[in-house]
């Protein structure tokens, strides 16, 4: 532990948004430890895609942080090693007729004047980004600033340059109480091994972040959103970019429960196509949805008509923590002095953990944020659960 009498703040949740925040807390000077019942990446992060999009968000708070994080995660790839698997490689978004293709236009106008690069692609020169694109698409809109991750590594390597800037790491040790001075602040938490003091916890558990809360004494209206992916055996390059149809730009902002899916298509440095994502609320279900499947091979196949005779080796799935306004919850709970939160972030989880964790960093000093905090204030939901 670290050479003095309390910890500055207790990070629960060893994801890549608790990685982020231990991270950059550690190089703020904080004492912090990270503590997760599990492994690192064990929940959400290790389910996920490692995508770091601008292409799909309105302009808008979330846009905002995401244009923040892409910053930092180009940032991050200088300072940390190569087995993060960071790879620039651009969105592609395309348009199946001139209607969506018009939307679409609509849509980029207002993330160019939030400081998203988009250039609209024609028909004709979309088989130069792409070559193994089906025929008669309208066009679309490349997206440079788009990249990826591999996400469990990602979490790694901030965890590991976190605890050499002082980090204390606690695997496996479940967090079992919240503890609180008369006052009602908060001055530590309890495991099954011991007590940690600190007059600060960050709530990083992701889609058990409700869960965290209600530990506390207060809460959020985090629900679990399942998600399916593909993994086709080994390939020659043949995908290049992050390359979807506009239609799941709705996917993401749809509040509906039922089964979604719009195919996101992208090759891997390993060889191996992802193909993801499924969006539907089923609670913790972890059954296989074979009607899942089916959707997104046959929209992955309707984009590249080359994967119709390709081996899918294996799916997975995970559980995004969806919140009614589709914003994540950053910074001081009000409700509860001392509990911070950083979770809520839905399928954008790796995306935005950069600069998620150089906003708790802030909130924990006292400091000025990066960015205004208020769109993502937890006390937003209080009234009849609706976001205010």
């Amino acid at each position: 532990m670290p050479n003095r009498h309390t910890l500055d703040a207790v990070i629960i949740g060893a994801g890549v948004v608790g990685a982020a925040c231990a991270y950059y807390a550690a190089r703020a000077g904080l004492a912090v430890a990270v503590i997760d019942r599990g492994s690192v990446a064990g929940g959400t992060t290790g389910a996920g895609e490692g995508n770091l999009l601008v292409s799909d968000k309105e302009a808008g708070p979330e846009l905002d942080l995401a244009l923040l994080s892409t910053r930092l995660w180009r940032e991050l790839n200088e300072t940390l090693p190569p087995e993060t698997e960071y790879e620039p490689k651009g969105g592609l978004v395309v348009a199946h007729d001139e209607s969506a293709r018009t939307a679409l236009r609509d849509f980029v106008a207002a993330q160019r004047k939030a400081g998203v690069e988009a250039h609209e692609i024609t028909p004709d020169r979309l088989h130069d980004l792409e070559p193994h694109l089906a025929p008669g698409l309208a066009g679309g809109f490349h997206y440079p600033q788009d990249a990826q991750v591999q996400p469990a590594r990602a979490a790694a390597q901030l965890l590991w340059a976190a605890r050499g800037s002082g980090a204390v790491i606690g695997l496996g040790e479940e967090v079992t109480g919240i503890l609180t001075a008369s006052d009602g602040r908060i001055r530590g938490v309890r495991t099954p091994r011991r007590d940690l003091a600190s007059p600060a916890v960050v709530n990083a558990t992701g889609t058990w972040g409700g869960d965290l809360a209600r530990l506390a004494g207060t809460d959020l209206p985090i629900l679990p959103r399942r998600g399916f992916v593909l993994v086709t055996e080994p390939l020659p390059r043949v995908v290049r970019h992050k390359v979807y149809a506009a239609d799941y730009i709705a996917d993401v902002a749809s509040g509906s429960a039922a089964l979604q899916s719009s195919a996101v298509v992208e090759g891997t440095p390993s060889g191996p196509v992802l193909i993801g994502a499924t969006r539907e609320r089923v609670g913790f279900d972890r059954s296989l949805s074979a009607a899942a499947l089916r959707r997104l091979a046959a929209q992955a196949r309707a984009l590249f008509p080359v994967l119709a005779d390709v081996h899918v080796m294996r799916t997975y799935h995970g559980f995004r923590p969806y919140l009614p306004d589709h914003l994540p919850v950053i910074g001081p709970d009000p409700r509860v002095p001392g509990l911070f939160h950083a979770c809520g972030h839905e399928g954008a989880g790796i995306g935005l953990a950069p600069a998620t964790g150089l906003l708790i960093a802030a909130a924990l000093r006292g400091e000025q944020p990066a960015l205004e905090l208020r769109p993502f204030r937890p006390e937003r939901f209080d009234q009849a659960g609706a976001a205010q």
